[in-house]
This record gives C-alpha cells, sequence and structure tokens, in this order.
C-alpha cells in the first residue's frame, strides 16, 4: 500500500546530518552524556521519520501520483480456488430482476443477480434495466453491454437467456409469466435459499423488483464474492461503439502526456440529497428544496453543521484549491465526468482559472461522434471507461456515489491505479476558516490532511468501504503466500472449468494442485 509518508520516511529518516553537528561534542563527553545523547537522537529522528507526512508534507514530490502503486507481490484473481462445479443442467427456474438507478447502481444489481441466480441454481434472464426513471435512456442491457461476451464469460457459474420462454398451454403457445417478489434490502443468502427458492419452484419463474442492494455484501464464502468479481470486471464488457468512443477520448488526452480525470459530484441530486442549499441563490434554493420533498425522506439538515462534519459536496473551486495544494500545476490536464453542474458557470470559473487544461466528452471529440450518446447510460458508460484507464482519478464525493465507488473498486483491481479521495470530513475546518478570512497556513492544512491519505495499493476493507470499493483480499491472490488462501489459482484453471462443463468427471483434485 502507498502512502505519501511513506516517501517521507525515505527521505527524511536519515540521521548522518544531525550526528554530523555533534561529532566534537561527542568527542569531549563523558561515555554516560553520549549514551544520552544518542538514544535523544535517536528518538528526535524516529519522531520525524514518523511525522514527517504531517511535519514536511511540501516536501512530497507529486510526480509519483502518475505512477501506478506497489502491489505488495498481489495480483488480481477472480477465478475459482476450490472445487466450483458447473451450473446442473436442470435449473430450479427462472429469475428475472429489474436493475433500477444509475449506471452503477445497476451494475453491483447484475452482480447480485448473477450470485443470487448461482445460489437459487436458477435460470438468469438478461437482467432488465430501469433507465427510463433515472436516465430516461430505454437503451437497456442490450444497449449498453455485450451480451454475448456476457453470457459466454458465465457459462461456468450460471445459465443465462435473453427473455423467458414459451409454454404451451391447451395447445396455444405463450410467453411464460413470472411471479413478482420484492426482495427485502441487504437480504441474507438464507431468504434466496428458502423464500426466493420456494416461490420459484412454486411458479417457474420470479421477477424480483426493485433489485438495488438486495443482497447482502458482505458474505463469508470467498467464490461467491470472486462470482461477483467476474461478473463486475469480466463479463460485463460495453458494447463495441462505447469502447471505440472511449478509447477515442483516451488517445486523444494521453497524446499530450498523463492525464488526470475527476467526478465532480456537484449536481442537483446530489445536493439536495446532501441538504447542502445555502451557498445558492433563493431561486436555487427553491429548486433544491422541491427535488428534495419529491425524491426523499423529509429530514431538518442545517447547512452549517453538514458542512461542518464533511457532509456536502466539495465545490469546483474547492477541489481545484486542494489540487494545487498537493502541487499540481495549471498545466495538469484534467478530463472532467460529471452530469449537468447546479448553479451555472459562475461555480466553474475559479476551477477553470486554477486548471485551464479542462476537458469533458464533449471537448475532446468531434461533434458527430457524440450524437445520440452524450447523455444518459451511454454517456455515462463513456466517462466510466475514462475515468478507469486515466492515470489518476479523483472522485470528490464518495457517500451513495456508486460511479465512484465502483470506479475505485475496478482500478485497485485493474492494476493498483493511483486513486486521491479527499476526506471531506478533515478538510472542512479548513475550508470554513478560509472562508472566515483565517488563511495563513491554508495549503499546508490541506497537504497535511491529503498526504496522510490511501492513494492505492492493497488495504484492509473497513465498514463503511465498500465490497465494490475494496474487494482485497477476497479477488487478489499472491504467487507465493504466507496464507494458504491467498495462493493464486492454478494456470490451467480455464480448462479444469471447461472440461467439467463438458461433462469430465474427477477433476476435483486439480484445484488443489
Amino acid at each position: 500500500m502507498r502512502r505519501a509518508g511513506d516517501a517521507l520516511r525515505r527521505r527524511y529518516g536519515n540521521r548522518r546530518q544531525l550526528s554530523v553537528g555533534f561529532k566534537g561534542l561527542f568527542g569531549r563527553l563523558s561515555v554516560a552524556v553520549i549514551f544520552l545523547l544518542i538514544c535523544t537522537v535517536s528518538l528526535f529522528a524516529s519522531l520525524k521519520r514518523n511525522n514527517s507526512s504531517l511535519n514536511r508534507p511540501q516536501d512530497f514530490r507529486v510526480d509519483e501520483f502518475w505512477d501506478i502503486a506497489a502491489s505488495g507481490g498481489w495480483r488480481p484473481s477472480s477465478a475459482p480456488r476450490s472445487n466450483w462445479p458447473s451450473p446442473p443442467v436442470r435449473s430450479n427456474g427462472f429469475l428475472r430482476v429489474r436493475c433500477n438507478g444509475g449506471l452503477n447502481q445497476q451494475r453491483s444489481a447484475i452482480c447480485n443477480a448473477v450470485l443470487a441466480a448461482r445460489i437459487m441454481n436458477a435460470t438468469l434472464v438478461l437482467p432488465e434495466l430501469d433507465a427510463n426513471s433515472f436516465w430516461h435512456d430505454d437503451s437497456g442491457f442490450q444497449g449498453i453491454y455485450d451480451v454475448e461476451h456476457f453470457i459466454k464469460s458465465l457459462r461456468y457459474d450460471v445459465h443465462i437467456v435473453e427473455k423467458l420462454p414459451e409454454i404451451q398451454k391447451n395447445g396455444n403457445s405463450k410467453k411464460m409469466k413470472a411471479y413478482q417478489v420484492r426482495p427485502p434490502r441487504d437480504a441474507p443468502i438464507s431468504w434466496y435459499t428458502t423464500v426466493a427458492l420456494e416461490k420459484m419452484k412454486e411458479h417457474g419463474a420470479i421477477y424480483l423488483t426493485p433489485f438495488s442492494h438486495r443482497l447482502a455484501e458482505e458474505i463469508d464464502n470467498h467464490e461467491y464474492q470472486r462470482l461477483r468479481c467476474r461478473v463486475n470486471y469480466h463479463a460485463l464488457r460495453f458494447k463495441p461503439h462505447i469502447m471505440h468512443l472511449s478509447n477515442s477520448i483516451i488517445n486523444q488526452l494521453r497524446a499530450q502526456g498523463h492525464f488526470m480525470a475527476i467526478h465532480l459530484r456537484f449536481e442537483m441530486d446530489m445536493l439536495a440529497f446532501a441538504g447542502c442549499i445555502d451557498i445558492f441563490t433563493p431561486e436555487e434554493q427553491s429548486i433544491l428544496k422541491k427535488y428534495r420533498r419529491q425524491n426523499f425522506a423529509e429530514k431538518e439538515l442545517v447547512y452549517s453543521e453538514r458542512r461542518a462534519i464533511g457532509k456536502c459536496p466539495l465545490t469546483p473551486e474547492e477541489v481545484g484549491l486542494i489540487l494545487r495544494a498537493m502541487g499540481f500545476g495549471n498545466s495538469t490536464r484534467i478530463y472532467l465526468a460529471a452530469g449537468e453542474l447546479f448553479g451555472g458557470d459562475r461555480f466553474m470559473k475559479p476551477f477553470r482559472a486554477l486548471f485551464p487544461q479542462l476537458e469533458n466528452h464533449n471537448t475532446v471529440l468531434p461533434t458527430q461522434e457524440l450524437t445520440g450518446n452524450k447523455q444518459g447510460l451511454v454517456g455515462s458508460a463513456v466517462d466510466y471507461m475514462v475515468c478507469l484507464l486515466s492515470d489518476i482519478f479523483v472522485p470528490t464525493y464518495d457517500g451513495p456515489s456508486n460511479f465512484a465507488n465502483n470506479l475505485m473498486g475496478h482500478r485497485l483491481y485493474y492494476g493498483f491505479r493511483t486513486t486521491i479521495q479527499p476526506n471531506r470530513k478533515a478538510l472542512a475546518p479548513i475550508f470554513i476558516d478560509r472562508e472566515n478570512g483565517k488563511t495563513s497556513g491554508f495549503e499546508e492544512a490541506i497537504r497535511r490532511v491529503m498526504f496522510n491519505s490511501e492513494f492505492a495499493g492493497p488495504h484492509k476493507r473497513v465498514p463503511p468501504e465498500s465490497f465494490y470499493t475494496n474487494s482485497w483480499p477476497e479477488c487478489f491472490c499472491q504467487t507465493s503466500p504466507k496464507d494458504p488462501a491467498d495462493q493464486c489459482p492454478p494456470e490451467n484453471v480455464v480448462e479444469i472449468l471447461n472440461r467439467q462443463l463438458y461433462g469430465e468427471q474427477n477433476v476435483t483434485s486439480e484445484f488443489a494442485s
């Protein structure tokens, strides 16, 4: 795991300079005094090393951010590591799900749907994307993802069909109907093996709706968690036209060197959700209040209190000030992934003044290439791919942001790529002081917070961190591990799975070889 303090400790942990100044003095002191001074100097140097990230943050080399973090011998691996039988030829019935929310909330739901189908030995019907309620977009699964690749990638895990079959009744053919069930939020596996499975066997097919956050994230079964990773990072591949648009943007950005991607979550829905409205005009506040009444549970939120504990999204200017304090210059090339920023251009002007090399998918590609693709799920998918492959990713508001959370997890899996995640709670009092005229030591205080953070590399998942944000260690392995559970699967794991799928027996022992 790479921490800013590691670099500082390497640079400021040397005691040689301290000892030189004392050389003459040591020659004239008694052995007891020498011993006392050595202990004092050693203690001082140790404290200096341990607190270097706090005392000397200005000396951290910002160039290090453009490199990937040290892996510690870990590499991504979501293949099975124990016996993983192919799905039986006959399933217990069909599973339909309706994935609500935005692109990445739906993505998590798709992962859960595949796992639910595996748990119940169900045939999964291609998940439905409830695009209309969020994006006013009817692209559907087939319009966003490569269906053939999805089905083929998961052939060792579940049976998948594109639609429910037709059934014969009284000599007539009609489409099979699925019995509708509303699953509880974060349902345990036991709900699927009892309530859901019973209804499936009774009716032949069930329809789970809505299906956002309907399966518990923390499951004490690493093979089940690895299946989620296989879905998320391998099976869910965007359609060729989305990949083409994404690659065009990335190639143009890379033509001029490194680039950073920022997910600027300064949008109406998030501001209304957070209750952070006082910085807006009376007219804008009315819009946010109305949106909150219509979409969220009624709750009294005090802006000053929310701001003080870091619950408000960072403004574009605050993001710019953080990056500038960290040492990023005005030549830094930035790709902005965001919906429509609330409050108009007046909030973007200060950011643009700090970082004029600012791009988004509208400015990088010719207009004709983006016709019909700028909005909705396709536009979000393009932003996702550009952020995934950027050298640095900056999510400015994690909280309930599935886009940022999924990307952080994907970038970790993709090779420990640098993510700079501002600690809003620690930064809040610094920005409040600045607003109140206390500007002395502002940048130093920002650096003290930011350079004491984790930027990439394997690290333990600590609640409330999501599995989709950090799938270590379940979906990572080591070739020479201390713990046998972290051993990488055999190189011929696909061959083993193939033989299982096509009927060869007695291959269980091969997983343990």
